[in-house]
């Protein structure tokens, strides 16, 4: 049995607002751009009277509360809080959607309302509102009507569709455990210098003997050399972006990947690079294990150009095509292997400590890594091979492991993308 709905009929849109009363010494804030698909990867903790509070910082949540945002609906930023703190605030670009309803699910509705041809329905309307930029307002959410099963069936539904979700969130735990694992040793045996000596001890705890560099203007390792980094790099080869589609002799079918993908080869999001059709003649610039991409052109005031991804076999074998990379990124190799992860970890304490913001240029308005520049003109000290060597047999173990956890959530979300739609339409049921 069904029945029809209208959202504003089971749920209250907006519901509280902060107001002067409210006696918070501090607030959580969350803005729109920070929760995407209900994975928030930023919270402000703003003092009421010390830092400046956005204007946007007043809507009020609660348990179960639905946060929907009312512009660019089709970017998915939205969510579903679970016992969130009192002085948890949300931005005013979202719309709050508090279900009372007796016989409707909390969680039932959330999934209904962030199936894709919701998304993009609300954003065709956002498209013709009269705002430079495509918004909605909270009376075209509570104007929504659907068709829903009873009480019962939609909890049966919100219990298969969140128990995927709680896998995928188990393992983006479990990677983020293991990358803090990995960067913890890094930072032991090639920060702090206390990787295990001759005997097993760490070498610098232990006396290990320790020279000046008067190019790093720094103590190093005895043995280890300060080199250029192009000193270490074999070669490098330029990106393709092809075509959308096949034609002519674009025949080749590739994933690229882009800047905007390394952050999720590197376990940060979701991975979305799209499906391109490149030349036979270059099929010599599809990725190989052990290339790096590093991102050549973008960034932003706030982000300099330069990410990079480790490309292992275990990072190719989570896609069903080569890889290749766009035209704004570059591949690069190395001469020994051995030095991988230990180049990996490296250049991103180099990115993350904003080095190559010093680094960039620009062309029509667009930053660019000066790379031949940045790797001729930049020194580090690097180990000796065999300890890159024992560096690498741990991490090995560690990446191979989050990457088969990547590609088990990039399948874990295939799936519940395509139940979403197969349950909420009663072409799949569940047993209740």
């Amino acid at each position: 049995m069904k029945r029809q709905i209208k959202i504003g009929e089971i749920a209250e849109i907006n519901a509280n607002s902060l107001t002067q009363k409210d006696m918070f010494q501090e607030i959580m804030y969350l803005d729109t751009g920070n929760i995407t698909r209900n994975e928030i990867d930023n919270i402000q903790i703003l003092n009421i009277t010390m830092d400046k509070i956005p204007s946007r910082a007043k809507r009020k949540v609660k348990d179960k509360t639905i946060i929907y945002s009312t512009v660019r609906p089709n970017q998915e930023h939205y969510g579903f809080l679970e016992n969130p703190s009192d002085n948890f605030i949300v931005s005013t670009g979202f719309s709050t959607i508090d279900v009372y309803d007796d016989n409707t699910d909390e969680k039932f509705i959330y999934y209904l309302l962030t199936q894709k041809h919701v998304t993009d329905y609300l954003h065709t309307i956002g498209e013709n509102s009269v705002s430079s930029y495509p918004s909605i307002n909270p009376d075209d959410i509570a104007n929504l009507k659907f068709t829903v099963p009873y009480l019962k069936t939609q909890q049966s539904i919100a219990a298969v569709l969140s128990a995927l979700d709680k896998k995928i969130a188990l393992n983006k735990q479990i990677n983020a455990r293991l990358e803090e694992m990995a960067k913890t040793l890094y930072d032991y045996w090639f920060v702090q210098f206390d990787f295990p000596d001759a005997n097993g001890k760490s070498y610098k705890s232990s006396g290990g003997e320790m020279v000046f560099d008067e190019t790093l203007k720094r103590k190093i390792p005895k043995g280890w050399e300060v080199k250029q980094i192009s000193h270490w790099i074999k070669a490098d080869k330029s990106g393709d972006w092809g075509k959308e589609q096949q034609e002519g002799n674009y025949t080749v079918k590739v994933n690229c990947v882009r800047g905007a993908d390394i952050n999720a080869i590197n376990s940060q999001g979701n991975i979305e690079a799209p499906i391109r059709f490149i030349l036979a003649k270059n099929e010599h610039k599809l990725l190989s294990p052990f290339d790096f991409v590093v991102e050549i052109s973008g960034g932003s005031p706030t982000q300099s150009t330069g990410r990079l991804a480790p490309i292992s076999q275990y990072v190719l074998d989570r896609f069903d095509l080569p890889l290749i990379c766009s035209n704004f990124c570059k591949a690069i190799s190395l001469k020994d292997t051995s030095y991988f992860y230990q180049f990996a970890f490296m250049w991103s304490d180099i990115y993350k400590n904003n080095i190559l913001f010093g680094w960039e240029g620009k062309t029509s308005g667009i930053k660019n890594l000066l790379f031949d520049n940045f790797v001729n003109g930049y020194f580090e000290c690097f180990p000796p091979k065999e300890i890159a060597e024992q560096f690498f047999k741990i991490i090995d173990k560690n990446h191979q492991e989050q990457q088969l956890l990547l590609k088990q959530n990039h399948q874990l979300t295939q799936l519940r993308d395509f139940l979403l739609p197969m349950l909420m339409n009663g072409q799949v049921s569940v047993a209740e």
